[in-house]
């Protein structure tokens, strides 16, 4: 593409040129007042360049682009490329935590770096960067790198990096008020922000505050949430009653004490067939002291627990940020931005569904002497298994997360011996402080109290303990009552407010220069070299509580811990030919980095890159790259979390591997007695807690990625291009959290000694031989491999009397996406097409936008498309939810569902009023169009990354001044 020739490019350049205040800086001439084309700084390279091409793939969203898609997050933004895969955002509820991030190639979150004007974001313990603490309002565009980078920046920039870079040399102001919400008349959110900024002769000032508000859609007011599965009504509801509900143990129908002797009698061959369970729910309204007042349990007591949960999450976030430069000298400045962001989201989920007695997880039931107790007093008398869902409060998780950025430093520019030269130098703050509340979980302590023996006092109040030893301030607790019927006290005994404490920061220096080294036959050589130390460290303090493993919900210990590291790099650009007959262009890049971590040593990584125009309508472009992740802090000093996990022993008597005599050798070699069984049967979820663990000794990440491609931009048809890339990303090492099940057959069925000194390391069984208790550690194992294709094609048409028509279509096509648990394993099938739980891997993501304008009105026009999934039936007898329920494999039967291709359209129109501000309306999603059904889905019957179902509409007005 020759400038001359190409307009698309010239305004390319120049419009980069006009916004780069954050990477670039003039260079004045000294003796006159004319100044060089400044050059700029494109994502993927240190070395500045006039050049906006490089020989790597760059996507650049303009502040333009993100404004016309009427969302009030860059996440959301980001979320909205093709090559995104599965970040989390506001519509996780169980397991969200309202921050919202970006996942390039479906590779994971804490694989693609986020930069903020070229510098590493403030990230949390897990290294994941949460872009809701960048307000959109700050935001002069975005560059995506679609390609790795590690010997450019570092660790992370596996998958791609995200540079975010802000308004800088802004003068006047600029007021913007966005209000929106779904046509359910839910979801409302509303945003107000305000910019100013100044610029004189020696700097610039930009300033600006933002406020968001997002409310809450609730599961149950879409047709497709409300149940637990779409399609099968109450069948699916939670056992888990809000009525108070008895499960008695029997020996041939009578009933028998089942908290003392549950353990003996599973594992006495003379009751074998003669053990039953009955459940029993007490009436609506009815005293439950009274066992006349109880009817058997059937699908009318079951618990719609599905529509008390949020589908979209609220959040509210203020922001202060303020950016400047003031030129010192000529070509010294002082640079200096801050940003202060305030987020308070919440989660909701139905009342816990609490239950106790040794058939509900060893815990202690309703004592025999408890005042609510309905066989107290009676020939009978016993503990029981009991269950009560709390349904009169419900469990509510609130983030409050403080934000704080600085950055400082000096950056200039200097000539010698006729070459250029550009450094900068600073320092860099980043911190987030999050206090966690939860409400709704309970003090086992204060319910084991509470479901003791207790009393009618002659006061006529309810009291624990027995006459003459009274509990003092403990409230007996009634787990037989109607729903609705729980007195207050009861449930302010019982129920605590949990404090998490959350701190992740990063302190950094850096130091850069780039410049001119000699002149070749294709141009001026250049370079980039620099250092980075840096300093990472957080914890996570839980609750007393919750690390004492006396909530009801799962215990967590403490995380604590930091690392530091010191980085070197070089870059080079060499031109080696320009302007000759096959050779209009013919550059390459190299780049390595040495990085030197306190905790796992050192690596290097490097790259390689060229591009060459065989003439001037078309560039062809590759690389090659090393990469790598540095383990997280809590990768590495993660505090063990409780996890109850669903796995199937080969040492157990209904295991399909036992009849194995070399598996019952190793089994019995290990002492596990011949009899065992499973507790809960081959495959299912432990009744004890295993605990995830964290490995100080992990080693980072490696991968290496390619890509190949070429950007044609025919001079016969102005303001049209089209470019197409191939890449493959392979990572090693992959940390990863190997499976129960796979490290147990890995041991006992594969006879592997180094996964049976992982497993026993941190195993323990009783003398029946259940596993009681596993520490389930991270790992070095796996490896990953993804390959596709990218394409992207713009055209801007000649005006016309009709206006000015331009169009962008961008797609993403994913060939390949294997997997292997580890080095010796063999590949997994492609996951290319599949859906699982919380990761779609479409084979093709493609987003095409028209723009029209006419005068001073305008209107955009976007489709997103995701093509077909597949996933495995959990129904395979539903037609409505397995649509292949007779498929055949070569490994036997394997029905599949097919969730349909889906497609949304957004639309905006907007117009620039005469006062100079514009006014702005439109609808996302306008057909209304509803995402796919999944079972396999976690929550709400569909993947989070397909749109909130509904119309969604917003109106904003921008008034600059």
């Amino acid at each position: 593409m020759n400038c001359k020739s190409n307009k698309l490019r010239d305004a390319v350049v120049l419009a980069l040129v006009a916004s780069a205040g954050g990477t670039g800086v003039a260079i004045a001439q000294e003796g006159n007042s004319t100044t060089n084309l400044d050059r700029i700084q494109v994502t993927g390279s240190r070395i500045r360049s006039v050049d906006a091409e490089t020989s790597q793939p760059v996507l650049t969203l303009s502040r333009e682009a993100i404004q016309q898609t009427g969302r009030t997050s860059i996440a959301d933004v980001l979320q909205q490329i093709a090559t995104n895969g599965a970040a989390i955002n506001t519509q996780f509820n169980n397991g969200g935590d309202g921050s919202s991030g970006i996942d390039l190639r479906n590779l994971g979150s804490s694989r693609t770096l986020v930069l903020v004007n070229g510098r590493r974001w403030v990230s949390a313990l897990d290294g994941t960067v949460d872009l809701n603490t960048i307000p959109s309002a700050m935001v002069e565009r975005i560059e995506v790198l679609k390609d790795g980078a590690s010997s450019i920046y570092g660790s992370d920039a596996i998958a791609g990096v995200v540079n975010i870079i802000t308004r800088d040399d802004f003068n006047g102001g600029e007021a913007h008020v966005y209000r929106g919400q779904f046509s359910k008349g839910d979801g409302q959110r509303e945003g107000y922000d305000l910019t100013l900024g100044t610029s004189g002769d020696r700097g610039n000032l930009v300033f600006g505050a933002s406020y968001v508000k997002e409310k809450a859609v609730m599961a149950g007011a879409r047709k497709i949430s409300r149940d637990p599965v779409y399609g099968l009504g109450s069948s699916q509801y939670s056992g888990q009653t809000a009525d108070g509900g008895i499960w008695d143990l029997t020996i041939d129908g009578k009933p028998t004490d089942d908290i003392d002797t549950w353990e003996d009698l599973a594992g006495d061959p003379a009751t074998e067939g003669r053990i039953g369970m009955n459940r029993w729910v007490v009436n609506k309204g009815a005293d439950g002291r009274n066992l006349a007042n109880y009817h058997a349990y059937g699908d009318a007591d079951k618990y719609n627990y599905a529509a008390d949960n949020y589908l979209r999450t609220p959040q509210e976030r203020k922001s202060i940020y303020i950016q400047g430069r003031y030129d010192l000298t000529d070509n010294i400045a002082l640079r200096t931005d801050a940003l202060y962001n305030q987020r308070t989201s919440a989660q909701q989920l139905a009342g816990f569904p609490l239950s106790a007695g040794s058939y509900m997880g060893g815990d202690q039931g309703l004592s025999k002497d408890s005042y609510y107790n309905p066989t107290k007093g009676t020939a009978d008398a016993r503990e029981l298994n009991w269950n009560r869902r709390l349904v009169e409060q419900d469990r509510y998780y609130e983030q409050d997360v403080k934000t704080l950025h600085w950055y400082g430093g000096l950056e200039g520019s200097f000539q010698f011996a006729d070459r250029y030269f550009n450094w900068d130098a600073g320092l860099s703050y980043n911190s987030n402080d999050q206090i966690d509340t939860q409400v709704g979980d309970v003090n086992m302590a204060n319910m084991y109290a509470a479901t003791g023996a207790s009393f009618m006092d002659t006061d006529g109040v309810v009291k624990c303990g027995t006459p003459g030893n009274v509990i003092a301030d403990c409230v007996p607790f009634n787990p037989l009552s109607s729903a609705g019927q729980m007195p207050q006290e009861m449930l302010d005994y019982i129920l605590f407010t949990a404090k998490d404490k959350y701190q992740n920061k990063s302190k950094s220096f850096t130091a850069n220069i780039a410049g001119d080294i000699v002149e070749l036959p294709g141009g001026m050589m250049g370079f980039a070299a620099g250092y980075e130390h840096r300093k990472e460290s957080g914890y996570d303090l839980p609750d007393a509580f919750v690390s004492a493993g006396m909530s009801s919900g799962n215990a967590r210990q403490p995380t604590s811990g930091d690392y530091s590291l010191d980085d070197l790099y070089l870059e080079l650009a060499i031109p080696l030919l320009k302007d000759i007959p096959g050779a209009e262009v013919l550059e390459f890049s190299v780049a390595t980095r040495y990085s030197d971590y306190s905790n796992f040593g050192n690596t290097l990584n490097s790259k390689f890159g060229f591009k060459w125009k065989p003439y001037a309508d078309l560039l062809v472009r590759g690389n090659w790259a090393e990469g790598f992740r540095a383990p997280s802090i809590s990768n590495l000093f993660g505090g063990a979390g409780a996890s109850y996990e669903g796995y199937g022993d080969p040492c157990s008597s209904d295991s399909p591997y036992i009849s194995n005599p070399n598996v019952a050798q190793r089994c019995a070699a290990a002492g596990i007695p011949a009899s065992y069984t499973q507790r809960e049967a081959y495959g299912d979820q432990t009744a004890w807690p295993f605990d995830w663990v964290s490995n100080q000794g992990l080693k980072p990440e490696t991968s290496t990625s390619k890509t190949l491609g070429l950007v044609y931009s025919p001079n016969f048809l102005q303001g049209f291009d089209v470019s197409l890339d191939w890449w493959k990303i392979n990572i090693k090492n992959v940390i990863s959290r190997p499976q129960v099940t796979y490290m147990l057959d890995q041991c006992y069925v594969e006879g592997n000694q180094g996964w049976c000194d992982i497993v026993n390391d941190g195993l323990t069984r009783n003398a029946l031989g259940q596993i009681t208790y596993l520490a389930m550690g991270l790992q070095n194992l796996g490896e990953t491999e993804v390959e596709g294709f990218d394409l992207t094609m713009r055209y801007s048409l000649p005006d016309t009397r009709f206006g000015a028509f331009s169009f962008i279509w961008d797609s993403t096509y994913m060939s390949s996406y294997r997997t292997k648990a580890t080095p010796d394993s063999d590949w997994d099938p492609s996951d290319v097409g599949t859906y699982v739980k919380d990761s779609p891997t479409w084979r093709i993501r493609s987003n095409l936008t028209a723009n029209w304008t006419y005068g001073d009105f305008g209107a955009s026009w976007t489709t997103r498309y995701f093509s077909s999934l597949v996933e495995n039936c959990k129904y395979p007898g539903v037609a409505s939810l397995c649509s292949d329920p007779n498929r055949v494999t070569a490994n036997g039967a394997d029905p599949q569902h097919k969730l349909a291709a889906t497609t949304y359209h957004d639309l905006q129109v907007r117009y620039n009023v005469p006062w100079n501000a514009t006014v702005s309306m439109g609808v996302n999603n306008v057909f209304a169009k509803e995402p796919p059904v999944s079972t396999q889905a976690f929550a709400n019957n569909f993947d989070y990354q397909y749109d909130t179902p509904g119309r969604y509409y917003y109106m904003e007005y921008r008034q600059r001044f």
